[in-house]
């Protein structure tokens, strides 16, 4: 049955909705702040205006689901987002790695991307319609963020030498946190029982690893780990986070009574 309204829900299911929209804001959120400091540095004119239109569209995405967290918790959308410490965040640890060169931003926006484009498919038919909804644009967007990605991926695997070389070495330092955007989260099972999300994340993990491996290895890269441990995968952030954090609060931390 369709959800329109968050009355509906009990409460080990509101539960894990509340879990489920925030890791994905949050996923959003960070990678579309590491990813607007190519703005004005990538290696291509016509990629900083495409990095520029790839990091606003996540930032928006992640404002559209901070709003459906707000709705869900009667909290401000703009609080959520901005008021935490850094440890209350729940981005996957692939985003905590720092923007570091070009190659190292495509290896992890790939790995991203895909496990993303699989996670929004197991919510296109989502109980929660609010979420079902969202989920339609953002999948329209998403489309042209792994074909951007895919392109580049392709390019520098072909290109002999250091583009080559600095890709499977962003690979492998990646391939231990690649899987962590799967990782379990508070009564995941009810979700899966609601039809909120069609599958356990361990079950999407285990199909995007099939797919992502396959693509990987035809092009003779590193491929994730299968074996990286999913239930670490959303807490415990890096330095590098830490300083992230430190940029995108900064303005909201000059004047926390301001209104936003």
């Amino acid at each position: 049955m369709s959800r329109d309204t968050t009355g509906s829900l009990d409460e080990a299911a509101r539960e894990g909705l509340e879990a489920l929209l925030l890791s994905m804001a949050d996923d959003e959120f960070v990678i579309g702040f590491w990813d607007s400091e190519w703005t004005g540095i990538a290696p291509l004119l016509e990629e900083d205006i495409a990095m520029s239109s790839l990091a606003t569209d996540e930032l928006g995405h992640a404002r559209a689901l901070y709003g459906l967290l707000g709705d869900l918790t009667a909290r401000d959308p703009d609080a959520i987002a901005y008021d935490r410490a850094p440890e209350a965040f729940r981005h996957a640890r692939l985003l905590d790695h720092p923007r570091t060169d070009w190659a190292f931003s495509m290896a992890r926006r790939w790995l991203y991307d895909t496990a993303d484009a699989v996670r929004l498919e197991a919510l296109a038919a989502s109980t929660y319609r609010p979420l079902a909804d969202l989920v339609t644009k953002i999948r329209r967007e998403e489309r042209y963020h792994l074909l951007h990605v895919d392109a580049w991926l392709r390019r520098l695997a072909g290109t002999p030498g250091e583009p080559r070389d600095r890709l499977s070495a962003a690979l492998e330092t990646l391939r231990p946190d690649a899987t962590s955007v799967f990782s379990p989260l508070p009564n995941g099972s009810r979700l899966v029982e609601d039809g909120v999300i069609a599958g356990s994340m361990e079950s999407l993990a285990d199909r995007w690893l099939a797919e992502a491996t396959s693509i990987l290895t035809s092009l003779a890269l590193p491929a994730p780990d299968p074996g990286a441990d999913l239930a670490a995968g959303r807490t415990d952030h890096s330095p590098a986070f830490r300083w992230l954090w430190g940029e995108f609060t900064s303005v909201r931390r000059l004047d926390p009574a301001a209104a936003w």
